[in-house]
């Protein structure tokens, strides 16, 4: 009998350990190679584990919500394909009544079970220790809003809390306050239909955007761009840029050049809000909002715009929507981005109104590039021609970002991409 010991992967560069969510297998089951085994939760995303052979499940050694350190080993995995006495698995282990604490087995963390008032029976070992950390009480936890699924209290609620100024850190329980908002329980007609779950980045994604709308107060500005000899540039140049470099040259990269000259003007708008503090990036990370083959949207990060010139920027760009068609971007390729940009032409979009990528405080959506007639002026006088105009559209938070940085950031980048350089060599 082989056994082979199956640890926890590593799941990216800046990350030491993960929760488990929930587990595919018990023990006794077969398990092919690349077959998922578990799912567990990091601070930034959820992710499917694959096991790395085939053979049958001998011993499961830690249970959903159990915090693992990478590296560490979490199952016995029978390679030869026979095993002994079938054990019990933890995949079902049933949630203890309400204010009850639960001791886990031997070589597992705590668990704790308390009631509150938001019905979130259960918190998370994960949920605990950053509980700890932040020196939130149980009483303050049972009054986070939960986000996960059957109101579990998930990792991101808890640290949006927290960037949120712990709101309820001094609410007292079962105190009615007449004067609070509270979303009416309308008993809308939803009509009938095809019924379709949402799958768990689609619930992530609703959860995000729901949150964003919630913590910024959205505002919009546009601005319209006339990019005539940016496009004539690329339309020339494209060819003898993918021959000499090797990379498809996109407006994308063009887009981001633009962002990043544009926000070295106005570093305020590479931001995030902490409380009453506002933190000014040192990083240009700018996120670019792609679409996976799913139909989800999902934000990976090129890093450190502001030092990579156009070829850098093209290869990055290009890496990114290749790993995101192909469903196999890591954590780390969506984490810490600053500024983020929604290329919504690609739809067919004229403009778009989007929702801050928090925590940020502003994103850049760029429309259709659309050829119109327009007045222009020339020696002649006005002349009417035709131009391949965009119109960019700037969502900021205006807690941080007032209507004249807002306005004058996103003129800025309509300036840069107007006054493109085109005697520029490649």
């Amino acid at each position: 009998m082989s056994k082979f010991e199956f640890k926890m992967p590593k799941l990216g560069e800046s990350i030491t350990e993960a929760a488990i969510i929930t587990w595919f297998k018990n023990v006794g089951d077969t398990i092919e190679e690349d077959e998922m085994l578990l799912e567990v939760a990091t601070d930034k995303v959820d992710s499917e584990v694959p096991s790395t052979v085939a053979g049958v499940i001998e011993e499961i050694l830690y249970n959903a919500n159990d915090i693992i350190k990478i590296g560490e080993t979490i199952a016995i995995i029978d390679t030869n394909g026979t095993v002994g006495k079938k054990k019990k698995t933890s995949k079902k282990e049933k949630v203890p009544a309400p204010a009850k604490v639960e001791v886990a087995k031997p070589k597992r963390k705590e668990s704790i079970q308390r009631a509150n008032q938001n019905a979130n029976t259960f918190f998370s070992p994960l949920i605990v220790s950053i509980a700890k950390e932040h020196h939130i009480s149980f009483e303050e936890l049972a009054r986070i809003p939960a986000t996960g699924k059957d109101g579990r209290l998930r990792k991101s609620d808890v640290f949006n809390y927290i960037k949120d100024g712990r709101p309820y850190k001094f609410s007292q329980p079962h105190v009615h306050d007449p004067t609070a908002y509270r979303i009416p329980q309308l008993n809308l007609d939803k009509g009938k239909g095809k019924i379709i779950e949402m799958d768990r980045m689609r619930q992530m994604i609703s959860d995000h955007m729901v949150y964003s709308k919630h913590t910024s107060p959205h505002v919009t500005a546009y601005v319209e761009a006339d990019l005539t000899e940016l496009v004539n540039w690329r339309n020339k140049n494209k060819d003898a840029f993918q021959k000499k470099h090797g990379e498809k040259l996109t407006y994308t990269p063009l887009f981001v050049e633009a962002v990043t000259k544009a926000i070295q003007d106005f570093p305020n708008i590479n931001a995030s809000v902490d409380g009453k503090n506002i933190i000014v990036k040192e990083n240009i990370n700018i996120g670019l909002a792609a679409a996976l083959p799913s139909g989800n949207l999902i934000v990976p990060v090129l890093r450190n715009a502001d030092k990579k010139d156009l070829k850098e920027l093209a290869m990055d760009v290009n890496s990114l929507v290749a790993k995101a068609r192909e469903n196999k971007l890591e954590s780390d390729d969506i984490k810490g981005s600053t500024f983020t940009i929604s290329n919504v032409g690609t739809f067919g979009s004229v403009m778009g109104t989007p929702i801050i990528n928090q925590p940020e405080v502003a994103i850049l959506a760029m429309g259709i590039i659309k050829k119109r007639p327009e007045v222009i002026e020339t020696e002649k006088g006005d002349e009417i021609a035709i131009r391949s105009m965009m119109y960019l559209s700037l969502s900021f938070d205006h807690r941080a970002v007032d209507g004249f940085l807002g306005g004058s950031f996103v003129r800025r980048v309509a300036d840069y991409l107007e006054q493109f350089d085109t005697k520029r060599k490649i």
